[in-house]
Order: structure tokens, then C-alpha cells, then sequence
């Protein structure tokens, strides 16, 4: 009896004690369930880390997976990618023109820096890693993978920069594509159209050939999106407008086959303030001071003269000062006709002078002599000592008059013929059909 009443106070005890846990389990709960979840999502990054970790422990390091694309043993960088192929490897070109140095007319040539930069895939340089996107080799890692054996055909002198070292470079990504860019410097030939000079438009073109491979082998394209960059280029006597006109074109050589190329156009609009300010201003000047001679009297012989020549002598010195620096060609150009015609009118005014010099001169002197005497007589004319005066000033009054009727038609037909001239080349003869 005893032992059973101790049985049901321990009972009783306990009951006590689980009442007061189950008060306290819904406090509990949130805080076990929160740091269950903490535990699991802990457990679960260590899984991954360690997945990864073994995963890349068995992966190539850069150095070794560069090496094992261009290994020799499968890899030959003077084979083109799809030599064996039945289709030819695209290449995809862009050019960024750094700067223009200069536009020779004399040379008929351009100066140019430009980054030239092609793209082309390669199957033989897919790789797969995870961790690595793209591999970047040195410069003089490049003469072991193959790159297009592009050139220049209108180039004259080139060079790639080598400042510090050669400007280029080489990328290789996991689909096998390759990016290729170097850093070039070149004078390349312009056959420029000279008929509008200095008032003219030139357009130089840059083709871009493949030297070995025909379009079998290798086909160019330009990309896409902006084929040929051209930042903000200051030159001193030309613009250009921000477009280029790029197309692709084909060249035959005969025999040797068909091959792939390039073109790309740029226009160069010359600044003609240098030109109105240096020559046509001038020239105009030098004109008008050869019609003073208008006004001086057709006594003042040694000033006349002297005002003629020295306008004469000025406008042959500036002729050949703007002719200096272009080339010898076959057609006239627009700084031709101007030189020419402003040199005519000043030549004119001195043969103006020497005109109303003569006719001023003419029956001047008296009649003396018996001969005189009776050849006046036969002309029905008086042998009045008065006579010879009389003719002298008629003479002096049409030299005059002379001199009065130029100072009218020469300024008219000088702006007739300015209208004429820039109507012409600025309007008409754009394309340099004349």
C-alpha cells in the first residue's frame, strides 16, 4: 500500500513537469525551426563549395590549356581554320581611324593611324572550362596561332607601332573565336580629282585584300554594328563628315583567282577660308588696284606705267605661289582659270594705257615742210599752223574717253565673270564633270 502511494506521487511529479513544458514549446519552436533552417542552408553551401572545389582541382590552368590548344601535334597555325572544309573562314573586320596626319595633293597621298581589328572563328581553339571566358595572349605569343594574311593595296610605307613593346594583341574564347587587333601607321595613295581646286571634294579610298587566299579560303565582311570608327578629327584645311560609306567588293586577278575585299570611302570637304583669305582676296585687290589707272591722267606716264607693271609682276609672283604645291596635271584647275583671268585684266589695263598713248600722241606735231604742206592740201584740210593743235586735243579728248569707258566695263565684267565662277564650282561642277 505504501509502495503504490509513492508510485502516483512520482506521477503526479511528473505530470507537474510536463505541464510546464508543454507552456513552454510554443516559445521554443520558432527558435529550433530557425536554427534548423540556418544548419541546413550551411550544410548545403559546404556541399557546393566542396563540389566545386573537387570539380576545378582537376581542371587545366591557363598556362597549361594555352599550351594545349597550340600544341603542334594537333594544331598547325599555317593551315586556315576550314582549309579542309568545303566553305570559307569569315572574317569580320573593324577599323577605328585614330587620327588623320595630313592629305598631300602634291604626293597624292594620306597620312593615317588606325586600329585594325578582325574576327574569325577557329574550331581547332574550342575550349571548355568553367572559370575561364577568354584566354589573352602576349604579343609574342601570336606568330603560333594563324591570323589572316590581310594587306593594304593603295599603301605606300606602313608600320605597326612598337612603343613599348608592338601593338598588338590576341584573344581566344571557349567557342574557338579569335579577336585580333594591332595598332597601324600608313601612307596610302589618293588619286584625287583636282579639276575644282581649292574649292573641291576629295574622296580616298582603303581597301582591305587578303595577299594568298581566294574567296574559297577567306571572305571579308565588315561588322554590323559601326565597321569603321571615327572620333572627332581636327585637320587644318579639310572636314569630314561623320559618316563613311563602307562596301564589300571583289577583285580578279586573273589566273591566280578571285579575291575578297574591303572598301571604305572617306570624303574630305576643303575649308576654302584659307584660300579666300590667301588668294582670292588678294587677287581681287590686286585687280582693283590695276584699274586706278583709270583715274590717273594720260600725262602721268611714268605712274601709269609704273602701276601697271608692278600689278602685273604681283599677280604672275602670287600665280605661281598658289600653284607651287600641286602636282603637274593634264586639266585645268579652278585656281587656273581664276589666276588666269585676274592676270588678263591687269595685263589689260596696262595694254589700256598703252592704247590711249598712242591715240593721244597721234598728229602732233606741226606741219614744216612743202611735202606736209601739200599732202594736207590733197586731203582738203587747211595748212593752218592751228590744225595740228586742234587734232591733238580731239585725240586727247578720245583717249580720255577711253579711260572713262573702262572705268565701266572692267569692274562689270570682273563681277560678271565672279558670278559666273563660283556659281560654276561651287554649284554646278561638284562631281568634276568638266
Amino acid at each position: 500500500m505504501g509502495g503504490l502511494t509513492g508510485l502516483l506521487g512520482i506521477c503526479t511529479r511528473l505530470n507537474d513537469s510536463q505541464g510546464q513544458q508543454y507552456e513552454d514549446f510554443e516559445q521554443l519552436s520558432f527558435y529550433w525551426f530557425e536554427t534548423l533552417k540556418e544548419l541546413l542552408w550551411k550544410m548545403i553551401l559546404m556541399v557546393v563549395l566542396c563540389f566545386q572545389f573537387y570539380h576545378s582541382s582537376g581542371e587545366l590552368s591557363r598556362h597549361d590549356l594555352i599550351h594545349q590548344l597550340i600544341d603542334e601535334s594537333h594544331y598547325d597555325p599555317m593551315i586556315a581554320p576550314n582549309y579542309e572544309d568545303d566553305f570559307p573562314t569569315n572574317i569580320s573586320v573593324q577599323m577605328l581611324i585614330k587620327n588623320i596626319h595630313s592629305l598631300d595633293e602634291l604626293h597624292m597621298d594620306f597620312s593615317v593611324d588606325i586600329i585594325f581589328r578582325q574576327r574569325w572563328t577557329d574550331k581547332r581553339l574550342k575550349f571548355n572550362h568553367s572559370t575561364v571566358r577568354v584566354l589573352e595572349l602576349d604579343q609574342k605569343m601570336i606568330e603560333r596561332i594563324w591570323v589572316p594574311d590581310s594587306f593594304f593595296p593603295q599603301e605606300k610605307r606602313a608600320e605597326i607601332h612598337d612603343v613599348t613593346v608592338p601593338n598588338r594583341l590576341l584573344h581566344i574564347y571557349r567557342n574557338g573565336t579569335v579577336f585580333y587587333s594591332m595598332r597601324i601607321e600608313m601612307t596610302l595613295s589618293c588619286a584625287m580629282a583636282l579639276q575644282n581646286y581649292p574649292l573641291d571634294r576629295q574622296v580616298c579610298p582603303i581597301s582591305i585584300e587578303s595577299y594568298s587566299y581566294t574567296r574559297e579560303n577567306i571572305d571579308f565582311y565588315w561588322e554590323r554594328h559601326n565597321p569603321v570608327l571615327i572620333p572627332s578629327i581636327s585637320l587644318p584645311q579639310f572636314t569630314m563628315p561623320d559618316t563613311v560609306k563602307t562596301s564589300a567588293c571583289s577583285t580578279e586577278y586573273g589566273e591566280v583567282g578571285d579575291f575578297a575585299c574591303l572598301l571604305v570611302e572617306l570624303q574630305f570637304d576643303r575649308n576654302t577660308g584659307y584660300y579666300i583669305a590667301q588668294i582670292f582676296i588678294p587677287s581681287i585687290l590686286i585687280v582693283i588696284l590695276s584699274w586706278v589707272s583709270f583715274w590717273v591722267d594720260i600725262d602721268a606716264i611714268p605712274a601709269r606705267v609704273s602701276l601697271g607693271v608692278l600689278t602685273v609682276l604681283t599677280m604672275t609672283t602670287q600665280s605661281s605661289g598658289a600653284r607651287s604645291a600641286l602636282p603637274r596635271v593634264s586639266y585645268i584647275k579652278a585656281i587656273d582659270v581664276w589666276m588666269a583671268v585676274c592676270l588678263t585684266f591687269v595685263f589689260m589695263a596696262l595694254l589700256e594705257f598703252a592704247y590711249i598713248n598712242v591715240v593721244s600722241r597721234r598728229n602732233s606735231k606741226p606741219i614744216r615742210t612743202a611735202s606736209q604742206c601739200d599732202k594736207a592740201l590733197n586731203k582738203g584740210t587747211s595748212p593752218s599752223p592751228m590744225m595740228p593743235i586742234l587734232r591733238h586735243i580731239d585725240f586727247i579728248k578720245r583717249a580720255r574717253q577711253v579711260d572713262k569707258v573702262a572705268r565701266v566695263v572692267f569692274p562689270l565684267i570682273f563681277f560678271l565673270f565672279n558670278i559666273g565662277f563660283w556659281v560654276f564650282y561651287l554649284s554646278i561642277n561638284t562631281d568634276n564633270k568638266f
